[in-house]
């Protein structure tokens, strides 16, 4: 299907779609099948410089900005993989590049871009709090040069295939700060010093072949030099990167979306049922058009998101519009598409079912549909708040 979004950034996309036609459905099958992690395709993806997208040129990356972050995850995803796998040290990113101290990029940035060290993972998520962020357990307690580390998260994907983790932590006790967004700090936590020594990490499996874990911390010591910009700054620094991380999970739905309706459309064309094809029922036809026209208007809050985070504007509301939009719309074309499909649908040679479970996680992840709908009735309709 030749969409009007074709036309943005072409250069980036014909490059993206090359690369990804190198590792076909069949290698994210086998993936799938096995419950494996895509590393030849992730190195691929950095040796091509696409991983080092947001990182400035003065630190070896490509200095590009989000929108264009963006059309690359979506490219994925519109390919067939999965961006899931390498989406982190996108998002990660911005956390480091605007907040972090001219000697931590100095340090670790020119290795992020040339894949000496992987940013894949950020630790926020905990088993007794979710998305009530400022009621956060996890500690870092300064002693001398150190921080100790103690608390648990979960839902922190990746780590098997990461050196460096964002960790958000209390630094100030909730009770102890005026503001409940107070006395959170940011670290970079080196993961390869870290686990077995103070850090344990128990994986966690799922429907999705997203590598996710439980992480449990005891006394781990980091550098005091790890922390990001102020103490006590964390959760303003942190929303940087959760605007990142919820418009390129909108972009990546957006390629999940226009997969869907790729093969959804060129099947029903094909597929001839009571002598004619099925394409041509309306029963068929509206469903389809209904999430392509979906896709298409979330496609439109993407670049949005992406003008404004790029142009160092408050862009929260856009992001979770944008996230909402685009998750949403990827479902219903991923239900039209297995259903037109029949049986056919759930073979796993068909990649149907595989993006069905794929794409199905952003309606929870990494925030779900109904805090968005709160956070729009709040800070865009001045509703009293509801949590």
């Amino acid at each position: 299907m030749n969409n009007a979004n074709d036309k943005n950034f072409p250069d980036i996309r014909d490059a993206v779609r090359d690369l990804c036609a190198q590792f076909p459905d069949a290698y994210f099958r086998k993936i799938d099948e096995a419950r494996g992690y895509p590393a030849e395709f992730v190195e691929a993806l950095t040796k091509a410089g696409w991983m080092a997208a947001l990182i400035p040129q003065e630190y070896g990356g490509s200095g590009l900005g989000l929108t264009e972050a963006s059309v690359i995850m979506e490219e994925i995803n519109r390919c067939g993989g999965n961006s899931g796998a390498c989406h982190g040290q996108m998002y990660n990113m911005g956390t480091l590049l605007r907040h972090g101290s001219e000697a931590q990029k100095r340090n670790y940035l020119p290795k992020i871009a040339n894949g000496e060290l992987r940013l894949q993972s950020m630790g926020v998520t905990e088993p007794t709090t979710g998305t009530d962020t400022t009621k956060i357990k996890t500690t870092a307690v300064k002693k001398g040069d150190r921080y100790v580390i103690n608390g648990q998260k979960v839902w922190i994907s990746r780590i098997q295939h990461s050196d460096l983790m964002i960790l958000l932590a209390r630094t100030t006790p909730l009770a102890d700060v005026k503001k409940k967004s107070e006395g959170m700090s940011i670290f970079i936590v080196d993961l390869r010093e870290a686990i077995g020594k103070g850090l344990t990490v128990q994986p966690i499996l799922n429907m999705v072949n997203h590598e996710t874990n439980e992480l449990f911390f005891e006394n781990l010591e980091i550098p005091a030099e790890n922390l990001i910009g102020e103490e006590g700054q964390g959760f303003k620094y942190i929303l940087d990167g959760l605007n990142a991380e919820r418009t390129l999970i909108a972009a990546e739905c957006i390629g999940d979306g226009y997969w869907f309706i790729d093969r959804v459309t060129a099947y029903t064309k094909e597929r001839v049922v009571f002598g004619r094809p099925i394409g041509q029922n309306q029963g068929v036809q509206f469903p389809i058009a209904e999430a392509f026209i979906e896709v298409e208007a979330a496609n439109l809050m993407r670049y949005e998101a992406c003008r404004l985070f790029d142009a160092h504007q408050p862009c929260g509301a856009q992001a979770n519009m944008a996230k909402y939009l685009a998750a949403k719309a990827s479902w219903e074309a991923a239900n039209a598409c297995l259903q037109f499909h029949g049986g056919f649908g759930f073979a796993c040679e068909y990649d149907i079912e595989r993006k069905f479970r794929e794409t199905r996680l952003y309606q929870v992840a990494p925030i779900s549909t109904n805090l968005i709908l709160s956070y729009v009735a709040e800070h865009m309709l001045g509703l009293p708040r509801s949590f």
